[in-house]
């Protein structure tokens, strides 16, 4: 099996509810480039071939491209955007002569990952350690919707690097409402109101699970990682 995808073009090692796979999976998507996609296991026993493509973090995802891989998602993203250039594909980023526009867009795209980071203190904290993750987790959201302003996206009118990278955290939103006791709506109007846009476009919605399937793997991670 192993051998066998390494001769593939383009190959996805990913985990099937994991954010940061599914920004890769939209970003394809988006570009409309075809991908063989490749499940692997996270909480059991990993596969050789996760193994060997990624022996320095050993996680998803990871991009085989002509069997050479290409880790992290982010650098998977821009990878993309280098590999696939605007002649043929559509791009995320903001044209190589705005170099400005680019560094900010990877500043903001880096950025998103706070969401998830505090977002996870959220289910895994009690007490007072919880009540200041709830305040850091409400300044993220403010500082999202303070970038995000009034446009329709974060490059502008058209969905775009910032947007694939922050889109999967969405779906993890109303679970981090509940443990967090906050709401999006009302602490980022701009941004809920973004992610209703995200959510209608085809890339987003075929890579997402409902927030009901995310809320029982959180339920899952809780028994595995045994958090009361």
């Amino acid at each position: 099996m192993g051998a066998e995808i390494l001769k593939k073009d383009l190959v996805l090692l990913d985990f099937w509810i994991s954010p940061f796979g599914q920004r890769c999976r939209i970003a394809l998507a988006e570009k409309g480039i075809p991908y063989e996609y490749s499940e692997q296991d996270l909480l059991g026993t990993k596969s050789d071939l996760l193994l060997c493509s990624n022996p320095v973090h050993k996680k998803i995802p990871v991009l085989l491209h002509d069997g050479r891989p290409i880790c992290e998602s982010l650098v998977i993203l821009n990878y993309l955007e280098d590999a696939f250039p605007e002649a043929s594909y559509p791009r995320l980023l903001p044209p190589s002569d705005e170099p400005y526009a680019r560094a900010q867009a990877r500043f903001w795209a880096a950025y998103t990952d706070r969401v998830y980071d505090v977002g996870t203190k959220l289910w895994k904290l009690k007490g007072e350690a919880q009540v200041q993750a709830r305040a850091e987790f409400a300044q993220v959201l403010r500082n999202l919707d303070g970038e995000l302003g009034d446009k329709a996206f974060f490059g502008g009118e058209a969905f775009g690097f910032v947007d694939a990278a922050l889109a999967p955290h969405t779906a993890w939103l109303p679970s981090y409402e509940r443990y967090g006791e906050l709401s999006v709506e009302e602490t980022a109007p701009r941004l809920a109101a973004w992610a209703r846009r995200c959510g209608e476009r085809e890339s987003v919605a075929k890579s997402l699970h409902s927030p009901e399937k995310v809320d029982e793997f959180i339920n899952l991670l809780k028994k595995f990682y045994g958090i009361e």
